[in-house]
């Protein structure tokens, strides 16, 4: 495949970021968009949403995002911060899984 230096460098960057090579991404583009029968983004002439993605693509790459954050987070062995529904108190949980409530 031909591709541009720059967009492929900015790419390895990104991949590598998340622990994976060039080839994994694309073998994993190439996965989704069988499993789809289709190319798994939009593609369109015309703007649409934010910067052309909708509205739903773009809650899908918030929630890949805060994932990341949360995985990296765990990895260095940093808090969490979460929210607890029950008591309606936020906390930050600890590798050990022990929870720190906020203003106790």
């Amino acid at each position: 495949m031909r591709i541009d230096r720059n967009v492929k460098e900015a790419a390895e960057q990104l991949f590598s970021r998340l622990g994976l090579s060039m080839t994994t991404a694309v073998g994993l583009f190439l996965r989704k968009a069988v499993s789809e029968d289709a190319i798994p983004f939009v593609v369109s002439a015309k703007k649409s949403g934010i910067n052309g993605y909708s509205a739903r693509q773009i809650e899908e790459l918030f929630g890949v995002a805060v994932d990341d954050a949360i995985a990296k987070k765990k990895q260095n062995g940093s808090p969490v911060a979460r929210y607890d529904e029950e008591n309606k108190k936020a906390y930050l949980e600890y590798a050990d899984g022990r929870r720190e409530y906020v203003n106790d």
